[in-house]
């Protein structure tokens, strides 16, 4: 192998790659990145066996070759130098990487490529594509609300179903369940339903980055892997397995109708739960919502409490303006955190809360789209 490359295309494909090698591995050769010159280009790749990333970076190559070598090591020299031009070579036979670049030389002791895991590729796959703006929000709507246990696997993944030119994600961890629906630009013959793991969204989420170009989507028929495909400045693969089960039904567990709804302004609601949270932390995580409609005016508002106490610390209660009141006074109690984590991700514009009784669902949804709802279990308290 003997081959030329800038040091910022290749620390940066590292960096790419780096999130899919394994940090504690059976198998030690998952804790090393491959290098293979590939098509006039030099290709990075990595796997902890659960997902798998792979990169193309421009490079003159004189001689092909693979290696595969321990990625921390690799990753940190590279980055250690200047912006200039790298040489790499390794001698036929060898599986000593020699790197250069201005003064500085390095020798690492590489493993032969055939010891590498094989990285999966997608054969026969339906094809979607879809918007990396959509997706992005998607994710960050949906991803945080996975289970991170594993007593029930198929909870820590993301369903996601592509259908009639639109992909609906949803994840659920029996306390809340998120779903967002969002375009597809090219849309599968047929509805097809996977469950992919929460990491591998959050991997794909940040992979998108600034990109404008749409990501491809490729399933196989048998459901057993899921590749996205990134196309912009560089090409940037990630493959990962699919979890196997049953995805709970979670059009059943959506009320559809309520007795209070409370329309309010995301950031005022978001700053005043912030606040309880403080006090949550040593009262069991508990904040309690009242919303009562305003005493001896004809309008449509009222007034929201959002308070928190601690035998210990105190106690803490805030106001926030209903913008609107449909229904009745209502009062429940959540977890701080399950609250937090909803909020933050409708921190503009206004958030609909819809409820119907202390002991049954909250549901809360962004008044400018139908695209997104998230239903979280209350807490039982005594008021």
């Amino acid at each position: 192998m003997k081959i030329s490359c800038l040091q910022e295309n290749l620390s940066r494909g590292l960096g790419v790659v780096g999130r899919a090698v394994a940090t504690r591995a059976t198998l030690p050769v998952t804790q090393n990145v491959l290098l293979s010159a590939d098509q006039g280009m030099l290709r990075l790749s990595a796997t902890n066996l659960e997902i798998a990333m792979t990169t193309w970076i421009g490079a003159m190559v004189e001689e092909e070759g693979a290696v595969t070598v321990p990625a921390r090591v690799l990753t940190e020299f590279v980055n250690s130098l200047g912006g200039d031009r790298i040489d790499i070579n390794m001698e036929e036979g060898s599986r000593l990487l020699q790197i250069k670049s201005g003064r500085s030389q390095a020798n690492i002791n590489g493993t032969d490529a055939s010891e590498f895991p094989p990285i999966p590729t997608v054969e026969d796959a339906v094809v979607a594509r879809a918007e990396p703006g959509a997706l992005r929000g998607a994710i960050a709507r949906v991803a945080f609300a996975a289970a991170t246990e594993e007593s029930r696997p198929v909870l820590t993944g993301v369903e996601v179903k592509l259908r009639e030119g639109q992909f609906t994600m949803a994840a659920a961890d029996g306390f809340r369940l998120a779903v967002q629906h969002g375009p597809l630009t090219q849309s599968t013959p047929e509805e097809m339903g996977v469950i992919i793991p929460a990491r591998t969204m959050n991997e794909l989420n940040r992979l998108l980055g600034d990109s404008n170009e749409p990501v491809e989507i490729m399933l196989t028929p048998q459901k057993g892997q899921v590749m996205f495909r990134l196309q912009g400045g560089d090409t940037v693969e990630l493959v990962s397995q699919l979890l196997q089960g049953t995805f709970p039904n979670y059009d059943q567990l959506i009320p559809q109708s309520y007795t209070t709804r409370a329309i309010l302004d995301s950031q005022a609601t978001l700053r005043a739960t912030r606040t309880a949270a403080i006090f949550a932390r040593d009262g069991s995580n508990i904040i309690r919502m009242h919303v009562m409609p305003n005493e001896g005016e004809e309008t449509s508002g009222g007034r929201l409490l959002i308070s928190a106490r601690s035998e210990e610390v105190g106690d803490d209660q805030d106001e926030v303006d209903v913008a609107e009141l449909e229904g009745e006074e209502g009062k429940i109690a959540f977890n701080s955190r399950y609250l937090l984590d909803v909020l933050s991700v409708l921190d503009r514009g206004q958030v609909a809360i819809e409820t119907t009784t202390s002991s049954s669902p909250g549901v809360f949804k962004p008044t400018d789209s139908d695209d997104y709802v998230h239903v979280v279990m209350p807490m039982f308290v005594q008021w």
